[in-house]
């Protein structure tokens, strides 16, 4: 994942704001049992006679180095409009003291509670406070907001999920998500063993790299909690939203990988605004593709009123605003995708309706029930290999590629042309009656736009493990030849579909490398009738509201002076073997090495990824995740060098994680850490 952040021709740099600002680092925040966090502040220069809130970025990715060009053109443009921007390196990452043994511990919290407190003593400090963060700071500011400190008065909450077991990068509808769970935990992996600087803490820098170096893997707890239990309970506040009780501006795009959660607040949150562009994992003022916005200053607007009680119009804003895309050919990545900002008074919405379509046994997908027949779907484990990354962040060769690349690999269901165009925006929902020859079972669905020339831009898609029918928690075998019912909520969408195009339905019982395939080949029957069928959220347009919708340009700070040592680069090959008939998955991506002149400190990361299967054999499926990353200066250099690896046979899983670490060019430390775990239902 790219943390770099390029000027940009079409944003607005400000040096100039209403308030002189100032930077403050390295502030020690210190907690109840002798710990300290690290933090950097910007602040008015006249704060310490005219207070003011705070805004706190709370995350483990490393505030002197990894995110510093980012922090620099958000945190500063804050503070110049009268705030106390603050940025925290959470327990056992960057400067802080100790180590981080996985996710959203309940200490990070607890810490985040007494961060709070702390900047309630400051004499700069109104002791009001808001927080905002995108993926693990959008996480962990609705999980600190369902803590209801009495300082922190609203969110602004970026690509985050509610629901930490359905809805982020370890399991999707049940399925291990297998292209982000191993990926994801050797990326932690790598990152919670980087060092503290030594220029910071001092001599004790050392005994607490070592401490992070030996981190068991996160992936294994993961692994070993294959249902929804009390683990993944914890910091999903889906559990009992009534705990947010403040306001939260939930804010996504469509080429994000959770965009869903935005619905969901909307409709149980008490107070919650909703924003969705066409973006991928990043904030909306920098982010790909176009049109980018002046989020910041919507920032403000949400700030302003929450924080300083100034009546900025934010009560009256439209409960969600959207971006409705125009179709488009596939390509595997866009500079800007056209289309127009919708505006919808509440959610559910009352311009979106619920329109039906029926599988039939020709192939058909049709606005009337069909016949009930029995359609054979069969599995073909290399299925999935073209559909881009799970959580797209704006690098090319992200997206989907075409998808008659996938065709013949699934069962497709197509419409007629459409007569006239249609605005979708909200869930489209499968519902399918079906058998199962095995008793372990998944099955994925993708919705495509068909144009007329042929080609298939992926819109939607989802899957759902068929042994978690009934219940997430309490996975139960599918009895072979048995009647079932299963509803596939797919992704949610903003799509416009122009008259003359087709939509095209696939269904099959593999996506690799999406989900972990099922422990032997799966034949699914599909039998078309009433209780299969599509259902997708027609929009009814309001074109005078609608067109009411409008941003200012995006403005930011001036992003801080870095030299680029190593260039990004990226590559991403489907390599199929047909002697052997494996198929492998190839992703590179470098994301190139930067000098921070600031502080002298040069950082880099390589992360090569190898997804493997071979056709007819779920038992072949393998993963292996490699990183390297550097953090140092001229005389203080590190390097860490880790292997991931993850395969299954029809009864376990078998997970192996080395690690590697560098001082100055000289080996420190080695480990290998292996784990076998039962599949459960997986």
């Amino acid at each position: 994942m790219v943390f770099n952040v390029a000027d940009s021709d079409h944003r607005t740099i400000k040096t100039d704001f209403p308030r002189e600002i100032k930077k403050i680092d390295h502030v020690w925040i210190p907690l109840s049992d002798g710990s300290r966090l690290a933090a950097t502040i910007w602040l008015p220069v006249d704060a310490e006679t005219n207070p003011v809130p705070a805004i706190l970025e709370y995350l483990p990715y490393r505030k002197d180095d990894f995110t510093a060009i980012r922090d620099s053109i958000r945190h500063p443009y804050f503070a110049g409009h009268g705030y106390a921007s603050i940025r925290v390196d959470i327990r056992g990452t960057g400067n802080s003291d100790g180590h981080l043994p996985d996710e959203y511990l309940k200490q990070e919290q607890d810490d985040a509670l007494e961060v709070f407190d702390w900047i309630g003593k400051q004499s700069w400090a109104t002791g009001d406070v808001g927080m905002i963060g995108k993926s693990w700071g959008g996480f962990n500011g609705l999980q600190i907001a369902a803590r209801q400190h009495p300082a922190l008065k609203a969110v602004i909450s970026l690509c985050s999920t509610d629901d930490r077991y359905a809805d982020d990068v370890h399991y999707r509808g049940g399925n291990i998500l297998a292209s982000d769970m191993l990926w994801w935990a050797s990326t932690m992996f790598a990152y919670s063993a980087r060092p503290q600087d030594p220029e910071v803490v001092g001599e004790s820098w050392k005994d607490n790299w070592l401490e992070r170096l030996n981190t068991t893997p996160y992936v294994h707890e993961w692994m070993r909690h294959q249902a929804r239990d009390a683990y993944w309970k914890h910091g999903s506040i889906c559990e009992d939203y009534s705990k947010v009780d403040i306001p939260v501006f939930t804010v996504s795009g469509w080429q994000d990988g959770y965009t869903d959660r935005v619905f969901r607040l909307l409709e149980n949150l008490p107070y919650a605004k909703g924003l969705i562009g066409p973006w991928a994992h990043e904030f909306p003022e920098v982010a790909t593709p176009e049109p980018a916005i002046g989020f910041l200053q919507e920032c403000l607007r949400w700030w302003d009123q929450w924080l300083k009680g100034v009546d900025t119009g934010v009560k009256d804003d439209p409960k969600l605003i959207s971006w409705i895309q125009n179709s488009e050919l596939p390509q595997v990545n866009y500079d800007e995708r056209p289309g127009k900002w919708v505006a919808d008074e509440s959610w559910p919405s009352a311009q979106v309706t619920e329109k039906y379509f029926w599988p039939s046994g020709d192939g058909r997908l049709q606005n009337r029930v069909s016949d009930e027949q029995a359609v054979v779907v069969p599995s073909v484990q290399e299925h999935g290999m073209y559909a881009g990354v799970y959580c797209p962040f704006g690098e090319p060769g992200d997206l989907p590629a075409d998808q008659r690349l996938e065709n013949g690999k699934t069962v497709v269901f197509t419409t007629d042309p459409f007569e006239e165009s249609v605005d979708l925006l909200g869930e489209p929902t499968f519902h399918m009656t079906f058998t199962s020859d095995q008793p372990n079972a998944l099955v994925a669905v993708k919705l495509c736009d068909k144009a007329p020339t042929g080609e298939l831009t992926l819109i939607s898609w989802g899957m759902l493990n068929l042994n978690h029918l009934h219940s997430h928690e309490h996975p139960e075998a599918l009895e072979p030849g048995d009647v079932y019912e299963a509803t596939v909520k797919l992704d949610a969408l903003g799509q416009n579909i122009p008259a003359g195009h087709r939509l095209e339905l696939s269904v099959a019982p593999t996506y690799w490398p999406q989900a972990w395939p099922s422990p032997e080949p799966v034949t699914l029957n599909v039998l078309t009738g009433e209780g299969t069928n599509l259902s997708l959220p027609v929009r009814t347009s309001r074109p005078e509201a609608d067109a009411q919708v409008s941003f200012e340009n995006p403005e930011t700070a001036k992003v801080i002076d870095r030299e680029i040592l190593r260039a990004e680069q990226r590559t991403r090959d489907v390599v199929h073997d047909t002697v052997t008939d494996t198929w492998q998955l190839k992703d590179f991506s470098d994301e190139g090495e930067r000098l921070l002149p600031m502080n002298g400190i040069r950082h880099g990361s390589k992360n090569k990824n190898t997804f493997t299967i071979s056709s007819g054999d779920p038992l072949s499926a393998n993963i292996r995740c490699e990183w390297e990353l550097t953090v140092g200066r001229d005389d203080w250099d590190t390097k860490l060098l880790t292997d991931s690896t993850m395969s299954s046979d029809a009864t376990s899983f078998y997970l192996t994680n080395t690690m590697v670490a560098l001082l100055n060019g000289e080996e420190i430390f080695r480990k290998t850490w292996e784990e076998a775990i039962p599949r459960n239902w997986n």
